[in-house]
């Protein structure tokens, strides 16, 4: 039984990833929250789905996520959990959107090498693309810039160690965040990005791919 981890499922893209890969056939879902005691919808997915209390950036919480699955694997991990930034100091959104990812990451990358599959998958935005400019002045961006500098940095050596994985822009999805003028439905975006990871191809490793697969230039 194929296993997924979903870093930040309580709502939008991170809950329909959840509600997707609960509703394919054999699946093992696992999903974090940071509300555990009141998950709302996440609480009501059907399927094999199991529920994680996790704020990204409680160091606490990732090793005792990190502890869980010691001496256990995880065929894929997605990495969903970012915040916009509205109201929020420059520190406190790269923190959450430019280092906690790698925290998590590091810390399940193990139960992840272990795993038949070993596919691990970020979302970024094509906000934080710089293509050829400076880094984006929107703190938002500029977090999404400093999260795909490191990726690159980090992604040949998950490489070495087995490990295929890939940054996606989702598009600009119909959820709290993408706001109601979104274009892209969180069902499209999700099934986009589900076909490209069940597939993964070797010339695909570590590229900036949006959800139709197509590849957004750094």
């Amino acid at each position: 039984m194929p296993s997924v981890m979903i870093i930040g499922a309580s709502r939008g893209i991170g809950l329909g990833f959840a509600e997707a890969y609960a509703a394919a056939d054999g699946w093992e879902v696992h999903a974090t929250t940071r509300t555990i005691d009141a998950p709302g919808a996440l609480g009501q997915v059907a399927g094999n789905v199991t529920l994680h209390a996790l704020d990204v950036t409680d160091a606490d919480q990732i090793n005792q996520l990190a502890l869980a699955f010691a001496d256990r694997d995880l065929d894929l991990l997605i990495h969903n959990a970012g915040v916009y930034g509205t109201g929020m100091s420059r520190d406190e959104v790269l923190t959450i959107n430019a280092e906690a990812p790698f925290n998590v990451i590091n810390a399940l990358l193990p139960a992840v090498k272990r795993s038949g599959e070993k596919k691990l998958a970020i979302l970024t935005s094509h906000m934080g693309s710089r293509n050829g400019g400076p880094t984006p002045s929107n703190v938002y961006g500029a977090s999404k810039a400093a999260l795909n500098d490191r990726y690159r940095e980090v992604e040949p050596q998950w490489r070495e160690r087995g490990i295929k994985s890939v940054i996606f822009h989702p598009g600009w999805v119909q959820t709290d965040m993408g706001g109601a003028g979104a274009s892209v439905p969180v069902a499209d975006s999700v099934r986009g990005m589900r076909r490209i990871l069940s597939s993964l191809r070797s010339d695909e490793y570590g590229k900036f791919l949006d959800w139709q697969g197509n590849e957004v230039p750094w």
